[in-house]
């Protein structure tokens, strides 16, 4: 079994931050970038749970629900890889994220 541990670190680090983050930066962008990852995250998970079936978009649940998206996206992405590359990609979106978001 794949040890995880690196993506849900930085999925949790990246949440951590986005609830501590005051409103103003979560409206300049930093909750957009949060949404973003998580539906990237989630549409990963999907390929890989079932590559034949199309992928349902994470709804836009307003930037306070932002980090809880990001939490849940990559625990589904984590549970869901099978590779190291996946997982180390997955880990470098996480951070790249991070740097966007300016948290």
């Amino acid at each position: 079994m794949l040890d995880t541990t690196p993506l849900t670190a930085a999925v949790d680090q990246f949440a951590d931050r986005l609830r501590a983050a005051p409103q103003s930066r979560l409206q300049r962008g930093a909750a957009a970038e949060a949404l973003a990852l998580a539906r990237e995250l989630s549409g990963r998970s999907q390929k890989l749970d079932a590559p034949d079936a199309s992928v349902r978009e994470m709804p836009d649940a307003g930037m306070f629900a932002a980090a809880d998206q990001v939490t849940v996206a990559g625990r589904d992405l984590a549970v869901s890889l099978r590779d190291v590359g996946d997982l180390s990609a997955a880990v470098e979106q996480v951070e790249l994220a991070m740097k966007r978001a300016n948290i």
